[in-house]
């Protein structure tokens, strides 16, 4: 079964003023329609058919860049898409509260998520990741890498990602990558990211 282009769960202008119209319709139809369009030409050019994107995540080391890097970008946006919503959704509760409490408040949180994506050199991601204990950290990882990957250097269940390539806000933020970065906590889909986070305990 080929991968297929998710929708966007909400219209191309849903997020605006922090992301704008015009740099969703590039993301998504161009984008994220071009990295699955290639993913599943490498996966056809490997003879990896049939295998699911987390079963080529446990074997990252070994893929074929084409693989590695276009199953990375299918992924990442999937769960992009899903971690905002319009006007964002509430605040954290529940167990992803009591973690961010834990992590040292949602303030610390943001500050250190936001220093993670100012500071990944080049294009790439940043993270919110939870290991089985529920424990929270922040990490970012270059390109389309996402740290499911075999061989990311700090493994986790994604809990909150924030796509740090250019094309992501150029439009509207041109160089300033911080503004941006500061600007996406108001789309945020707290919702989704509390139940990213109760999967990830299992």
């Amino acid at each position: 079964m080929a991968f297929e282009l998710p929708p966007l769960p909400y219209a191309y202008d849903a997020l605006e003023p922090v992301i704008s119209k015009e740099t969703m319709q590039f993301h998504h139809d161009k984008h994220h329609a071009a990295y699955t369009t290639n993913l599943n030409a490498g996966v056809a050019e490997s003879g990896l058919e049939g295998k699911t994107i987390e079963e080529l995540f446990a074997t990252a080391s070994t893929l074929s860049p084409k693989v590695r890097n276009n199953g990375g970008g299918w992924w990442n946006h999937d769960f992009f898409w899903n971690i905002m919503a319009p006007a964002g959704s509430t605040q954290p509760s529940g167990k992803l509260k009591d973690a961010i409490d834990a992590y040292g408040g949602l303030d610390k949180l943001k500050e250190d998520f936001n220093g993670k994506g100012a500071g990944q050199f080049g294009s790439g991601w940043a993270w919110v990741i939870a290991d089985s204990s529920g424990t929270l950290k922040v990490t970012s990882t270059p390109n389309q890498d996402n740290p499911l990957m075999d061989d990311a250097k700090e493994k986790g269940t994604p809990v909150l990602g924030n796509d740090v390539w250019e094309h992501a806000y150029y439009l509207v933020y041109r160089n300033d990558r911080p503004g941006y970065l500061k600007a996406w906590w108001d789309v945020v889909n707290w919702d989704e990211a509390g139940r990213r986070y109760e999967a990830a305990l299992g």
